[in-house]
């Protein structure tokens, strides 16, 4: 990944995305050459000089100090995730080109122990660039039944979510109408993957991939927004149990850099929750036919 430009592209889309009433300065009707504001009022309100302010947009200035920083994230109305994002893009930038490159990824056998504890709810173990590393049978069932089970554990091989969400037909059906609000939360955790690990050239070549093979990730990404989410709620239509709402909440997994666990549950009471104990019995083998599960899920 080309660090160096990617804090002057960061803060240049988001200075696109603003408009001037949304800081509170006056247009007077007039005519904008450019979308947003202009560097000259960004500047302004951030309390800097126009001209370094252009350095550093241009990628000419890489000693932004965490006060000019965070100066420009109260300018650009940033939130918290956001702001974490820039002083990551600014470390980035100012790194040397020679980086010790992050080792390979695996789930620990205390992680994997911690998958088996939550039973028959669907968990999976992501890694930093969002591959998979370990999931328990429901979630394999519920993500992603029309591949090999012992996939994670081939690291040449290992399923990644944001490949699947973007270039799988089973992963697009799954999401259902919710597919764009999935993309983009995928979309906006690599961002900050790729702030947080600048030298990963698997993590760059994912990127890469995903921009060549799809126009809708190419778009999303062209966005420059980033999301940490730790719980979503997501409309799903599985081929075996029908449709289902269901929460996917994220747990860090803990002294493993980037890696966390998502589970998924369904509402106490609900449909859902039933399609999804339907779901386990597939899962470890139930003797019950797809038809007849699909059925009693329908209800």
């Amino acid at each position: 990944m080309d660090k160096k430009p990617r804090l002057g592209e960061f803060l240049k889309m988001r200075r696109s995305q603003l408009r001037p009433a949304d800081v509170g300065i006056p247009d007077f009707g007039e005519r904008r050459r450019v979308p947003g504001l202009r560097r000259d009022e960004l500047a302004r309100l951030a309390g800097v000089g126009l001209s370094y302010y252009t350095r550093l947009e241009q990628g000419q200035s890489l000693n932004a100090s965490p006060e000019v920083l965070d100066a420009l994230a109260r300018a650009l109305s940033l939130d918290e995730v956001e702001r974490a994002h820039l002083h990551d893009l600014a470390r980035a930038a100012r790194r040397s080109a020679v980086q010790r490159r992050p080792a390979p990824e695996r789930a620990a056998d205390t992680t994997r122990q911690l998958l088996a504890a939550f039973g028959d709810a669907p968990a999976l173990v992501l890694g930093r660039r969002s591959d998979v590393l370990a999931w328990n049978r429901t979630a394999h069932a519920l993500f992603a039944g029309h591949l090999d089970p012992e996939i994670p554990d081939r690291p040449d091989q290992r399923p990644n979510t944001a490949r699947l969400v973007f270039l799988d037909a089973h992963t697009r059906d799954l999401y259902d109408v919710d597919w764009p609000k999935k993309a983009r939360d995928v979309v906006g955790k690599l961002r900050l993957a790729a702030g947080q690990h600048p030298d990963d050239p698997r993590l760059a070549a994912l990127i890469g991939e995903l921009t060549m093979k799809s126009e809708e990730f190419a778009s999303m990404w062209s966005e420059h927004r980033v999301r940490k989410w730790d719980l979503a709620t997501y409309r799903m239509h599985h081929p075996l149990v029908g449709r289902m709402r269901l929460n996917l909440q994220t747990l860090n997994v803990p002294q493993e850099e980037g890696q966390r666990i998502v589970v998924a549950t369904a509402d106490s009471g609900t449909a859902s929750e039933t399609s999804l104990r339907l779901l386990a019995q597939v899962a470890v083998g139930s003797t019950a036919q797809p038809t007849d599960l699909a059925e009693a899920a329908a209800g």
